[in-house]
């Protein structure tokens, strides 16, 4: 059977904005053509799109509770507290947990992380991992990639004197968990510019948040892009706003000085020396 395919023809004004595109970024025509129907339609919007910038991340405080999780977060540093990084046990909450194990090494020692069984403890926040934390001494819980729909595992750690922040990007039940903090674009009727990060997105905004308060280099958590880059992939999430901006930039990290847990597995799937990149990331003519 044939099909007949029906191509909307372009406009005057659709042309002429992609080849000035073109033009002015010395793309294929085809490149620019395709921006222009993305709703890319200036120089400066395809420039943006095609080489995004860590400055083109939005504020992390114009998220809800961001200033509560790190005032609490710079408690447990400030008193040597022990903290559990607790993540969900698929790609986006595991490099959520080493994103944010990595970034925090460098400021306490005082760390531990726990990664649920899949089978034995499910999705979400566990009653185990919050016996964990009781039996190992932990004062806070950072809960990664999951944790919104754990009401009552988060009142069971609340009742225990431990104080809990939530970090995840799934969308809530009709209540909110009574932890010290959540972090979560999908909740609250956020006014957060992008609501698409992944887990470990949200988990690296955190990290922005609390490196931008205490006037520490971002730099620290850039070093860690090609987790963010990894999670943005296997989660599936849309290609565009800041996730594009940190799949882009995690994937020159990839290319070039990758994690040897990335690099273990670019050796195990060949591709070694291979440039991997982003769909309309750099199409020269």
């Amino acid at each position: 059977m044939d099909n007949e395919w029906l191509l909307t023809p372009h406009t005057q004004e659709h042309s002429d904005k992609g080849n000035k595109i073109a033009k002015e970024l010395n793309l294929h025509p085809v490149i620019a053509d395709l921006l222009v129907l993305r709703g890319i339609t200036s120089t400066e919007e395809a420039k943006n799109f095609i080489a995004p910038s860590m400055g083109q991340l939005y504020d992390p405080f114009l998220m809800d509770n961001m200033q509560e999780a790190v005032e609490r977060l710079n408690e447990a540093l400030k008193r040597r507290e022990k903290i559990l990084i607790y993540g969900d046990y698929d790609v986006d909450g595991i490099t959520a947990v080493a994103l944010v194990y990595k970034c925090l090494c460098r400021y306490t020692a005082m760390l531990d992380y726990y990664i649920p069984d899949r089978y034995e403890e499910g999705p979400g926040f566990s009653f185990k991992g919050a016996q964990y934390a009781i039996d190992n001494d932990c004062l806070l819980i950072i809960v990664l990639d999951c944790g919104v729909k754990s009401i009552e595992q988060i009142s069971y750690a609340k009742e225990q004197h431990i104080d809990v922040i939530v970090c995840d990007h799934h969308r809530p039940g009709d209540d909110i968990p009574p932890a010290i903090a959540v972090l979560d674009t999908k909740c609250y009727e956020s006014d957060y510019p992008f609501e698409h990060l992944c887990g470990c997105g949200m988990a690296f905004k955190f990290m922005q948040g609390f490196l931008q308060y205490n006037k520490l280099p971002l730099s620290t958590i850039e070093d860690f892009l090609d987790l963010a880059a990894l999670s943005i992939a296997a989660d599936n999430v849309p290609l565009t706003g800041e996730n594009r901006i940190l799949a882009h930039q995690g994937l020159q990290q990839i290319n070039h000085t990758p994690c040897p847990g990335i690099r273990g597995i670019l050796d195990i799937c060949g591709l070694r020396n291979k440039k991997i990149f982003l769909l309309l990331t750099s199409f020269p003519r």
